[in-house]
């Protein structure tokens, strides 16, 4: 089953074992360093009060992401805080937060600042993608966009490498035609955007996407 989720909908998710034990909760998301993939979680106790561990899981532990729960094999699959920064690291620069950078086309055309990410993951997947950025819309999109203004939150899509560095994020003119306010059907804009990329023939991809702009 593939599902996508909001990085907002995984921090505080409770890590559970196989044999259904609460071992920890998710404190903040550590991504790749090329901004393209979960690398693992820093976690905090569980309780409304409980503070942060020293322990983090690296995402090659991670049985199983789901709108309730994060599943683990067992409590062994927690280790040191500083593994999950390495597994970031292991990919180029570390992986940092893009929540308020600016999103600009490669065409220098402000889309908006980014306030969530969208991940994809697929049950039994290696890895779990960033596939997308929620931003609010600047007033350039807004005008594009039907019912929306400057700073509704609109979905964009994000090619399948993506280096992330400074204060500006950005993705190629084109992701505009995908632009989505439904994250239901965002993965089909995502997939529809990615195949362009990758050299679709022409007037394949030529709808917009279902809930896109």
């Amino acid at each position: 089953m593939t599902r996508l989720m909001r990085t907002s909908e995984i921090t505080g998710l409770p890590i559970v074992t196989l044999a259904g034990d609460d071992v920890a909760q998710v404190k903040d998301i550590e991504f790749s360093g090329d901004g393209g993939a979960v690398a693992g979680f820093t976690l905090a106790g569980r309780g409304l009060f409980a503070g942060p561990l020293k322990t983090g899981l690296t995402w090659t532990n991670v049985l199983g992401l789901g709108p309730d729960a994060v599943i683990v094999r067992d409590e062994s699959a927690l280790g040191p805080v500083d593994d999950v920064r390495r597994a970031a690291e292991s990919a180029g620069s570390a992986g940092g937060n893009v929540l308020g950078d600016q999103v600009l086309t490669d065409g220098g055309t402000d889309l908006g600042r980014v306030v969530d990410v969208v991940v994809q993951y697929d049950d039994g997947a290696s890895a779990c993608d960033v596939v997308g950025y929620e931003i609010e819309a600047s007033e350039h999109l807004a005008a594009k966009a039907s019912n929306a203004s400057n700073g509704t939150r609109l979905l964009v899509p994000l090619p399948d490498t993506l280096a992330v560095s400074g204060e500006h994020l950005m993705v190629p003119a084109s992701a505009e035609g995908f632009v989505s306010g439904d994250l239901a059907g965002f993965g089909a804009a995502v997939a529809a955007f990615r195949a362009q990329l990758g050299g679709t023939p022409t007037g394949t991809h030529t709808a917009t996407p279902e809930g896109g702009i």
